[in-house]
């Protein structure tokens, strides 16, 4: 049985709890709650005083969970992902995704992935709105964990637990020049025709390791191409966003001759997703879109 003092707390007090543990800070806090920082304190002492510890230490210039309120704040956490689980599972049934797919995606796929796909997912998906959200692959799986995102477009990593996981497909790199380096004008290059003291790449391609060095810069690809346009030299892209940076001034594409590196991706779900079928569904049609995009290499599972 609930306590009668903890039967006072609300799933609104839990997520203002919350808050202050994501933020550090109770202003940033009640910032983004909507709400005043006096009331925030007030509602965060009434779940302390129906717990029966404190939650958090005040004072410093971080607001930090006290060791006991750590404990409980991973305990609060899973209460309100049962909570949206209850509600999901309420609406299951009437529209794919409850009404909306939350996709996070990799800042350097969206762009080029997303225009092939908006047009087809409300077809296959009547009623249901696809709602982005953009940033890097540790981010987004966290945030998949903690419930802010239904999905995610990623590569695959180490398994998480509770999180289910199916590969869709793989895209090569393909070498970006400037146009006055000696090989711009080729179609194909090969890598070993490259020098790796001359490479600028992003962060998450780990080409690197393949080129055997590089300059590594935590960019979007669109400052990669200003990069490479302004420095020389050149860089590894994903193929998918071949169209958009062939059009960038200063700068030409050429395709990796040979068995080319690239990239898996794959798309990541909750296992205890009520829309389970619905994200089946979903992993189809990405590898329908893929098989219609040239270079991209859909992984074949049982």
């Amino acid at each position: 049985m609930i306590s009668s003092h903890l039967s006072v707390v609300s799933l609104r007090d839990l997520m203002l709890v919350q808050a202050v543990r994501r933020h550090g800070s109770f202003n940033s806090a009640a910032r983004a709650m909507h709400i005043s920082p006096s009331g925030l304190s007030h509602q965060v002492q009434k779940v302390e005083q129906a717990l029966g510890t404190p939650l958090f230490e005040r004072g410093g210039r971080r607001v930090v969970p006290t060791a006991g309120g750590q404990r409980l704040l991973e305990q609060i956490d899973a209460v309100l992902l049962a909570a949206e689980h209850l509600q999901q599972a309420a609406k299951a049934g009437e529209t794919a995704f409850g009404g909306e797919l939350r996709l996070g995606v990799l800042a350097t796929l969206g762009p080029y992935l997303l225009p092939h796909l908006i047009a087809p997912f409300p077809q296959h998906f009547p009623g249901a709105r696809l709602s982005i959200s953009e940033g890097k692959p540790r981010g987004l799986i966290r945030r998949l964990q903690e419930g802010e995102l239904d999905a995610v477009l990623a590569p695959p990593s180490a398994a998480v637990s509770g999180i289910a996981m199916r590969p869709l497909f793989f895209e090569p790199w393909e070498i970006m020049l400037r146009t006055d380096h000696p090989l711009a004008s080729r179609k194909t290059i090969a890598l070993d025709q490259l020098d790796a003291g001359e490479a600028t790449l992003m962060t998450e391609s780990h080409a690197d390791h393949v080129l055997g060095g590089g300059h590594v810069q935590d960019v979007s690809l669109e400052s990669l191409a200003a990069l490479v346009g302004l420095r020389g030299g050149y860089a590894l892209v994903p193929a998918l966003a071949h169209d958009r940076l062939a059009s960038m001034p200063d700068v030409a594409l050429a395709k990796i001759r040979g068995q080319a590196p690239g990239r898996e991706i794959a798309l990541y779900w909750r296992e205890a997703s009520p829309w389970h079928t619905d994200l089946q569904a979903f992993a189809d049609l990405l590898r329908k879109v893929a098989r219609q995009r040239p270079g991209l290499r859909v992984i074949e599972t049982g």
